[in-house]
């Protein structure tokens, strides 16, 4: 399993870093990354993020080390220091693990960090997005290999279900630490996770058939993101890192659903967010901008002008002093490729900004 994994994402690193918490997800892939890569003279190393917020939650980790240690496998401890907030705990103790596991993999240097969701994660995500609205994209679920905060983050177990971890580990002879927050209610997931025996029972919807139904969503979003990035890799114009253009007709005749890929591709990259706009608020922007009413508008840290029949995306600046006509020249003095173009003043301030 591991091995068709690694070879079909060309996974070579020589160490990989796991999140490790000591549930039985996470000590099993541990294991069986372990089992895989120490023969072939690579390793992994284990991560165990210490949140503070259960009295346990240290001889968790240490237990954790103590089983790492036994198989001589490189572990660390990592403390999620600081006040926790009263509200929206999840959510933020989640950012926050990965700040800490990303962290320490960029400060030494590893590039990939592997982590344990699994089949009824992802079957679970597919629920809690659909009762949020997503679309395609969110449907779609975790992605097996992604980008965090400029670490390769790889999930080898989501179609794996949990049951055959417990059955490895069992055979491993390793216990597991079974977290309380697990069976809270006051986390969706969690009334999610409980729900889902009731949906197989009276409707034969099974976590493998709403993860083999997520495969066939994410074909047709692979599909339509090969079309975004070849509209972008044709029709868009980049000034560095400054901002973009493109031609107001070019866009105006894309299907809607391109149009408004190639929008939340735009503004998550200039506006250098880790995540696309909300949907909502880029479909009103989308409404908007084949308008004569339409003179420009900021979303997602950009600004989105209208100017010589093109759109323009760039930064928002605030608090910036204005660019003087003499600023400009001297700018346009050492970069003599934008002479002669006709740029829009607030291009100019990101580009001169940008120097």
């Amino acid at each position: 399993m591991l091995q068709e994994f690694f070879e079909k994402y060309q996974i070579d690193d020589d160490i990989v870093a796991a999140g490790v918490s000591g549930g039985a997800d996470s000590l099993a892939l541990l294991l069986m990354l372990d089992a895989f890569l120490r023969p072939q003279g690579r390793r992994v190393v284990a991560l165990t993020v210490d949140h503070g917020l259960r009295p346990e939650s240290r001889a968790e980790a240490e237990y954790v080390a103590k089983l790492a240690a036994e198989r001589q496998i490189e572990h660390h401890i990592l403390i999620w220091k600081g006040e926790k907030p009263e509200k929206g705990i999840e959510e933020v103790a989640r950012t926050a693990r990965y700040n800490l596991l990303c962290g320490w993999c960029s400060e030494n240097g590893i590039g990939t960090l592997a982590v344990a969701h699994h089949l009824l994660d992802q079957a679970e995500t597919f629920l809690m997005r659909l009762q949020r609205g997503s679309g395609l994209n969110g449907l779609c679920g975790m992605a097996p290999v992604s980008e965090k905060n400029s670490i390769r983050l790889i999930r080898p177990l989501l179609s794996v279900h949990p049951d055959k971890l417990k059955n490895f580990l069992r055979a491993q002879k390793v216990s597991w630490v079974e977290d309380a927050s697990n069976a809270c209610d006051d986390y969706l997931r969690v009334r999610v996770r409980k729900f889902l025996p009731q949906l197989t029972a009276a409707l034969d919807i099974t976590p493998e058939r709403i993860v083999d139904t997520m495969s066939v969503l994410a074909r047709s979003r692979d599909c339509l993101e090969e079309q975004t990035a070849h509209f972008i890799r044709h029709y868009v114009c980049r000034y560095g890192t400054a901002g973009v253009s493109v031609s107001v007709k070019q866009l105006e005749i894309l299907p809607a659903e391109i149009c408004f890929r190639v929008l939340c591709s735009l503004l998550k990259e200039i506006g250098r967010r880790d995540y696309i706009p909300r949907a909502d608020d880029v479909e009103r922007l989308q409404q908007r901008l084949f308008t004569e009413k339409f003179r420009g508008a900021t979303l997602a840290g950009c600004e989105i002008l209208s100017f010589r029949n093109k759109l323009w995306i760039v930064p928002e600046l605030k608090g910036l002093v204005r660019l003087s006509k003499k600023d400009w020249e001297a700018y346009v003095a050492l970069h003599p490729q934008y002479e002669r173009l006709s740029l829009p003043y607030k291009l100019k301030l990101s580009l001169y900004k940008s120097s």
